[in-house]
């Protein structure tokens, strides 16, 4: 029977002290372009009211009780973005955090229950301001640990390049040979439409797949081991159905104001042009739900106060950056838990059969 990681024995602990140490270094200078960026760093409640609503992340539970005996339900958050957007309505203009976000049933070598999420937000400003600000942080990451690639698993990728910019759609035609713009029915994807196209290239289909599951499936398989080899990739303009926060692209409604960085095939950050509309932000949480119901027989609360700050919330874009991931990256640890000083006690390695 094995038993849980001892990260605290001395000698396991001196051979990961290097890594933690450049995980300070790429802090402080993370930080410090943040400063010279006129950015404020905020602090946000782990314990909210709704944790957040997306379809597949986990949260934990827990219940808040008041001196007279009364017990609410509360959540850790799996980000802090509803209060930073709160603050956003409140007047902050340039903010960013550094916090502490709890994600359940997740624990891999890219995973970890609780873990670092850097996200920063910018009031009046586009997202595509936030590419830039990628790149800027990939060298700034990279000086600080002294490191002259980015590297996982033996890929490696240059943190000084401009990053490749690539359509989704693009991706897909490219890797997969499926048009995605074809299985779009306006900004409604059409299910039996992707799951033909993925099945012609090779990817398993299950009878009850959404869309939203075959897109998935065909990213993952597809599309993600391709990215950010030689240099980070910037996977823009996803279809509407797969940016729950994010608004329609002007020029294209079946397309959303959302990208992600990738790294060695590593997803490293997701942002968006930001919803500011409360009812559509209302619709698309219910459907969410709905939809985690039916898969997880779970749902969690919408935030109401969250909804009602969306109506003063200027219009923003805002980004959400695996902390953990950048320092992994970095220092070219293998493993998350190598470049966290005091990982989450794994309570199941006892367990066998």
């Amino acid at each position: 029977m094995s038993t849980p990681s001892r990260w605290w024995d001395p000698r396991r602990h001196a051979d990961r002290r290097p890594v933690l140490l450049g995980r300070n270094r790429i802090i402080a200078a993370l930080r410090a372009w943040f400063a010279g960026q006129d950015f404020v760093e905020v602090e946000t409640p782990a314990l909210q009211v709704s944790p957040g609503n997306e379809l597949h992340l986990h949260a934990f539970a827990t219940e808040i009780a008041a001196t007279d005996g009364r017990r609410a339900p509360l959540h850790l958050h799996t980000s802090p973005e509803f209060a930073c957007k709160k603050l956003l309505a409140a007047g902050e203009t340039r903010l960013f955090t550094l916090a502490r976000v709890f994600r359940n049933r997740e624990r891999t070598a890219l995973h970890h229950p609780e873990f670092t999420m850097l996200e920063w937000y910018r009031a009046g400003e586009g997202y595509e301001t936030l590419m830039a600000d990628c790149a800027a942080l990939l060298a700034v990451a990279a000086q600080a640990a002294g490191a002259e690639r980015l590297i996982w698993r033996g890929a490696s990728a240059d943190p000084f390049a401009a990053p490749e910019r690539l359509a989704v759609a693009d991706a897909f035609a490219h890797f997969a040979g499926i048009d995605l713009l074809a299985t779009l029915d306006g900004s409604e994807g059409n299910r039996e439409a992707l799951a033909a196209a993925a099945e012609l290239a090779g990817v398993r289909v299950a009878a009850d797949d959404t869309w939203s599951d075959v897109f998935t499936r065909v990213m993952a398989e597809r599309i993600e081991p391709h990215l950010g080899f030689g240099r980070a990739t910037l996977l823009v303009d996803y279809p509407l159905p797969e940016a729950a926060l994010a608004r329609p692209k002007p020029a294209d409604p079946r397309l959303a104001e959302r990208f992600e960085l990738y790294v060695c095939g590593v997803e490293l950050a997701n942002a968006f042009g930001e919803l500011t509309d409360p009812a559509e932000q209302r619709r698309r949480f219910r459907e969410a739900m709905a939809e985690k119901e039916r898969i997880y027989g779970t749902r969690v609360p919408i935030d109401e106060d969250f909804l009602a700050a969306l109506a003063l919330m200027p219009e923003a874009a805002g980004i959400a950056l695996g902390l953990d991931r950048l320092v992994m990256l970095a220092t070219g640890a293998p493993h998350i838990e190598q470049v966290m000083w005091a990982p989450v006690a794994d309570v199941f390695a006892g367990e066998s059969g």
